[in-house]
């Protein structure tokens, strides 16, 4: 009997190890599919490094902020429709900077 419950934890446990590295496998193969675009994150929804002041993702505080930036798929952060004529971009702006 205990070799079959050792049986049945050690398949358990390469079950979950496999499964995990299937999760991660997928999750870099969506970031390679992803790119930075500045000045599209609502206050409080950048990914991360929202410029100074600020700390890294959830950190950036006002809407549209120039210098936070949010993962979005490739070829549409330049293309994005966003009020009062603001553009993505593929680096840091200067504009709704908060002071």
């Amino acid at each position: 009997m205990n070799r079959q419950i050792l049986s049945l934890a050690l398949a358990s446990s390469l079950a979950t190890a496999m499964g995990a590295a299937a999760v991660s496998s997928a999750s870099a193969q969506d970031k390679e599919n992803m790119e930075k675009c500045y000045g599209v994150a609502m206050a409080g929804q950048n990914d991360c490094a929202a410029g100074p002041g600020t700390t890294c993702a959830g950190t950036s505080k006002v809407d549209y902020q120039g210098n936070s930036w949010k993962l979005v798929p490739a070829g549409t952060c330049e293309t994005m429709e966003l009020p009062d004529n603001r553009m993505g971009s593929l680096e840091a702006l200067t504009r709704d900077i908060p002071s």
